[in-house]
């Protein structure tokens, strides 16, 4: 091939090559799928992100909740999408229950995504019927052990976040309360400000409001630390139960096979954004804690998440309904 005609291709195939780079670098919208309805702690952590995000990105980020089958049809969607940057998925603790608790997806749940960010976290709290007479977690846990059987917890369903940390506590504590489902956190709150169910343990946020009017007594953050916004509630090493250090956490990920050079600049842009002060007071409005972790941490962080909820699944026998 003669040297200009050479020449000539290497600038087409340069050319073909930078208009084939991520949205983010052509100004294009960037769909985030979220698999629930509006207004969940997931989705709203996500429309946030957007809002911060975009203007590093280069690109408009659009939120597009696709809710079924507990957040099956959001996954599955996500996982078939073209791996160019243009499609995200939020990735949160849900996703790491369901892939121990559900054998047969249509996709590998270890495999189907490339991190991009752990995003955001908040700890889950313990509380409690204010009739409760157990103002401590080890009183609370003596009750429990003293009448095995007769004290319930609720959940938001078989399966979810709630029913899985209620399950973890039992475990680490060799106490026999009963789980009792419901479908959603505010039946769940209802019974429990009513009584009819004594125990719950939620992320910080689901149960804030009623915290502070004291319609429920807080006994424990599931953290290592104290929540800012329960300062006076012990954390979970403090109440000597280190094990049940459990956050819900908000991630991003993209479809398998996404080129690792759009995963980095994607993950460089958003936790950019992230550690903007005003990015970060939003956040700490709503609870939650920036994380901002790089893809090889949040990778391997889903990973291990996957395996400890898999662990517990099998330990406490819990099936898909």
């Amino acid at each position: 091939m003669p040297i200009d005609n050479m020449r000539r291709h290497m600038l087409l195939a340069g050319a073909a090559s930078m208009l084939g780079t991520p949205a983010f670098a052509q100004g294009k919208p960037i769909t985030i799928i979220v698999p629930y309805s509006p207004g969940g702690t997931a989705d709203l952590s996500t429309r946030v992100i957007a809002q911060f995000a975009a203007p590093s990105v280069g690109s408009p980020m659009v939120v597009d909740n696709r809710t079924g089958g507990g957040g099956l049809i959001g996954w599955g969607l996500a996982s078939r999408a073209a791996p160019d940057g243009n499609t995200l998925l939020t990735v949160e603790l849900a996703y790491a229950i369901a892939a121990g608790l559900l054998p047969n997806m249509p996709f590998d749940p270890l495999k189907a995504f490339s991190q991009i960010t752990t995003a955001v976290k908040v700890p889950h709290v313990l509380v409690v019927n204010p009739n409760v007479p157990a103002k401590t977690v080890q009183e609370f846990i003596a009750l429990a052990k003293a009448q095995p059987g007769k004290l319930n917890y609720g959940s938001g369903g078989n399966g979810t976040n709630t029913h899985l940390a209620g399950e973890l506590f039992k475990s680490v504590t060799g106490t026999d309360i009963v789980h009792v489902p419901y479908k959603g956190a505010g039946a769940v709150l209802a019974d429990l400000m009513g009584n009819q169910v004594q125990a719950l343990i939620t992320a910080v946020p689901t149960a804030l409001s009623h915290i502070r009017s004291g319609k429920l007594r807080a006994l424990m953050v599931t953290g290592a630390q104290r929540n800012a916004l329960l300062p006076d509630v012990p954390s979970a090493k403090e109440a000597g139960i280190p094990a049940m250090d459990i956050d819900y956490w908000v991630g991003l990920g993209a479809p398998a096979g996404t080129p690792q050079p759009v995963i980095d600049k994607l993950g460089k842009a958003i936790n950019a954004a992230l550690a903007q002060p005003e990015a970060r007071k939003k956040f700490a409005e709503m609870g939650l804690t920036v994380v901002g972790s790089t893809p090889e941490q949040a990778t391997q962080f889903v990973h291990s998440e996957i395996q400890r909820w898999s662990a517990v699944i099998k330990q406490a026998g819990i099936k898909p309904e």
